[in-house]
């Protein structure tokens, strides 16, 4: 007697989603949702538009985006140690806003938030049901104002690479391995500690593609992911895209400085998101202990993705505040699990906490003095004073707002001096600063650059910065060589060409 077929092998393990509603209710779901977080995401971002800059990385990328509509090639006579996608955002926006004013770019955060939230929610209401979708996109936004105004306001690499990150888990919990790739891309592109999101996703590999089909899914991963990176490197220079994006920064990611000066910020910036996070704070980590994070079984792919963004957060060793908004979608995610398990009640009452903590970051942007650029806006102003428009000037410093205030072109490809003494900001008492640290071939082309196309003006605006002139012996005799200095703003000393 032949023995009976075999039972038939389970079907792979996929999200237990929450029973969906009918087509029309879905409907009404996000109609009413998508305008709510839309308003949401313009509150916190209020502060962003009453300042002209944040912080030096906003300068810095409007100065490239300035660089390449006049004809400048990243990674050739535009360099950064970044990907090239906010970049690109940056030139696009200033095509249709101008390059004056931070508005395009500012606007384009609000929607970069707004598609973060709107993802982070669908990932929750698939696993936890409408209402823990509604939590998470609102503490998502809520969550994104609560460190440094100067941190959560400027329209950053980490904002701009949000919204791909939580798309691509987005994709793999639901096995599009093509979506998740390119959004992967996405992100990598955008800045790259975006690939710490690989981290969760290979984790939906196996648990969410059919048995025999894994491998195909992994590479539909990881092909769709290379893709737009390829071309990326095609449309800029390979060479200088490798260099620039990966095998150039080393240095820079090397731990050096003040061990006491690094771990104060990374607790001071701990506790203000644990602030903002006041209100769910308990919920999330009675979950955390009990290791049930409110959203089902099958939920591995949430604890890759915190540890990948804390990965991310404390790559370095420099704890910027802008590193810890890694953290906040899957803080949100881990959030609105916890807070699914209680009363309607005490829901309420942790979201109006969090809102009212919100509230408060959003005061400390709006109020706070606005003292962060006047040195550069000084210095600026005596640029504008003794150069004409289109004339090249040269700031040695951390300050390159300084070049996009005055609107005077650069002398050359490097606009801070850190790529050329390895000076990196928020590195107090490292040693490891000079010329001997610079981007490799870094002072030859410098000084190539300014031989073909001599600055009419130079600021040493180093005021006693480890990257000062008795430290940078080639910069010294250079400037010596052919330049006297004229005047002193704030410190700052303005050199022209001698007999000027």
């Amino acid at each position: 007697m032949l023995a009976p077929p075999p039972p038939p092998s389970p079907p792979p393990a996929t999200a237990p989603a929450a029973a969906l509603p009918p087509p029309a209710v879905r409907d009404r779901y996000w109609w009413r949702l998508l305008p709510a977080l839309a308003v949401l995401a313009l509150l916190v971002r209020v502060p962003s538009f009453t300042r002209p800059l944040w912080n030096p990385d906003e300068g810095y990328l409007a100065v490239q985006a300035r660089m390449l509509a006049a004809g400048g090639s990243l990674y050739d006579t535009v360099v950064d140690r970044k990907p090239p996608l906010v970049p690109w955002l940056y030139q696009a926006s200033f095509a249709l806003t101008g390059d004056t004013t931070l508005l395009g770019p500012r606007l384009l955060a609000v929607l970069a938030w707004l598609l973060a939230a709107a993802f982070t929610a669908s990932l929750a209401r698939r696993h936890a049901g409408p209402r823990a979708g509604i939590t998470a996109g609102i503490l998502c936004l809520l969550l994104s104002a609560g460190l440094n105004p100067a941190d959560t306001q400027a329209a950053s690499f980490e904002v701009f690479m949000l919204p791909a990150t939580v798309a691509a888990v987005w994709c793999a919990d639901r096995a599009h391995w093509c979506g998740a790739g390119l959004a992967l891309a996405a992100a990598f592109l955008a800045k790259q500690t975006g690939l710490a999101v690989l981290l969760p996703l290979l984790w939906c590999v196996p648990h969410r593609a059919p048995a025999g089909d894994r491998a195909r899914a992994l590479g539909l991963l990881l092909g769709s992911a290379a893709l737009p990176v390829l071309l990326a490197a095609l449309a800029t220079a390979p060479r200088g895209f490798l260099f620039w994006t990966l095998t150039g920064s080393g240095d820079y990611l090397a731990f050096s400085g003040s061990l006491a000066t690094l771990a104060g910020r990374a607790l001071v910036n701990t506790a203000l998101l644990a602030a903002a996070a006041a209100g769910v704070l308990p919920a999330a980590l009675a979950a955390v202990r009990a290791r049930r994070t409110g959203l089902g079984p099958g939920t591995g792919w949430l604890w890759l993705w915190l540890a990948g963004a804390a990965l991310a957060t404390a790559l370095g060793l420099r704890f910027f505040g802008h590193y810890f908004l890694h953290l906040v979608p899957p803080l949100a995610l881990l959030g609105a699990g916890a807070l699914a398990r209680v009363p309607r009640r005490a829901r309420r009452t942790a979201l109006a906490v969090c809102a009212g903590c919100c509230a408060l970051f959003l005061a400390w942007g709006l109020l706070a003095p606005r003292t962060g650029d006047e040195h550069s806006r000084r210095v600026a102003a005596e640029i504008v004073r003794r150069t004409a428009p289109g004339e090249a000037v040269l700031v040695w410093g951390m300050h390159p707002e300084t070049y996009w205030l005055a609107h005077r072109p650069p002398a050359s490809r490097y606009l801070t001096a850190g790529l050329l003494t390895n000076f990196g900001g928020g590195r107090t008492g490292t040693t490891a600063v000079g010329e001997r640290w610079a981007v490799r071939g870094g002072w030859s082309t410098f000084r190539r650059e300014v031989a073909a196309r001599p600055p009419v003006l130079v600021v040493d605006d180093a005021r006693g910065a480890p990257y000062r002139l008795s430290r940078t012996p080639t910069l010294r005799r250079w400037l010596r060589g052919g330049y006297v200095p004229v005047a002193r703003v704030d410190g700052a000393v303005v050199y022209v060409p001698g007999g000027r």
